[in-house]
């Protein structure tokens, strides 16, 4: 057991399976000499070389597609997007290519690519830098998308991802990068798709993932100040999801509370809402309400703490839902 950051568990997942497997390479704008704008390859290049640790041109959709022809030859890629904004102009080969490869081959062809995205605002960065596209992967069928929250999971999940055939979009929550916990590498890891509960309660359930877990966690404690004990589940996978967790939680406290920091139209809390409805509707107590970013493009830096749910609107919600 070590504590290090979540920057640094990543960095330790990479090695690891770089170790284990010639076939992994790593792929993406500056991961090799400068160690990847976040420094999440930090060293690898020098260990590993060149060869396998590749130092793209600035080109997402040449990246995502050199990726799919080396996964057709073998190969088991792991490509880093610098900023969520810039994974747009690769949108094609992942929805077009890398998700169908295994379907349209019969399954003669598999696609074990992991594409790395830090996501999400909270860095005070320009515009392209802070957004939060995960719902756009998690509606493509033959997509697996999972986020981490802690140190922990960021090194068993990012390892579980590289070594799953089938291609995952990992979701790198950027502002907390540099928070740190215990890792323990030799443990047996929960499985990579199952939502974890982090914190119990009876009153009502929180449901959320990636940045807003840590966010979640502190509007729970500032709850049970005032009398309030809110279950908190850290969903961890996009896709498929878990919902066996999170209706459980349902049926016991009675009302949910779904936090995210995309904009709230048609994201991830409209699907888990319509899936705890459909099965747990006669223990609900109250409507499920959901708290995320605004329906407007991600703002300017100076405004950005105005945009991102945070514990106050997140205890507005629970308060009219334990209120109904």
């Amino acid at each position: 057991m070590s504590t290090m950051s979540m920057a640094a568990a990543l960095n330790a997942a990479l090695r690891n399976r770089m170790e284990a497997d010639p076939k992994v390479l790593v792929m993406g704008l500056d991961v090799g000499k400068l160690g990847g704008v976040f420094r999440i390859t930090d060293g690898l290049q020098k260990d590993f070389g060149e060869d396998r640790v590749i130092d793209a041109p600035l080109g997402e959709s040449g990246i995502l597609g050199s990726a799919v022809g080396l996964a057709i030859r073998g190969y088991r890629p792991v490509c880093e997007i610098q900023f969520d904004g810039f994974v747009y102009p690769a949108f094609d080969q992942i929805v077009c290519q890398l998700a169908k490869f295994h379907n349209r081959s019969l399954g003669q062809v598999k696609m074990p690519i992991t594409v790395r995205i830090p996501y999400g605002g909270g860095i005070g960065a320009v515009e392209h830098h802070s957004e939060s596209p995960e719902a756009y992967f998690a509606h493509t069928a033959g997509l697996k998308v999972v986020t981490c929250s802690n140190p922990s999971d960021a090194y068993w999940m990012l390892r579980q991802s590289i070594e799953c055939d089938d291609p995952v979009i990992f979701f790198e929550p950027k502002r907390r990068y540099w928070a740190k916990g215990e890792v323990d590498t030799d443990a047996t890891p929960a499985a990579l798709h199952k939502a974890h509960v982090i914190r119990p309660g009876r009153d009502a359930t929180l449901v959320a993932y990636g940045p807003m877990v840590a966010t979640a966690l502190d509007a729970a404690r500032a709850a049970a100040q005032d009398g309030s004990e809110l279950e908190v589940i850290d969903l961890r996978s996009l896709s498929p999801l878990d919902t066996d967790t999170v209706v459980q939680s349902v049926q016991k406290t009675g009302r949910l509370v779904i936090v995210h920091e995309a904009s709230v139209t048609l994201g991830m809390g409209a699907e888990v809402a319509a899936r705890v409805q459909e099965r747990a509707f006669f223990s609900l107590e109250a409507p499920i309400l959901r708290v995320g970013g605004f329906d407007t493009p991600y703002p300017a830096s100076r405004i950005e703490e105005e945009w991102l749910p945070d514990v106050d609107r997140i205890l507005d919600a629970v308060d009219r839902a334990l209120a109904y």
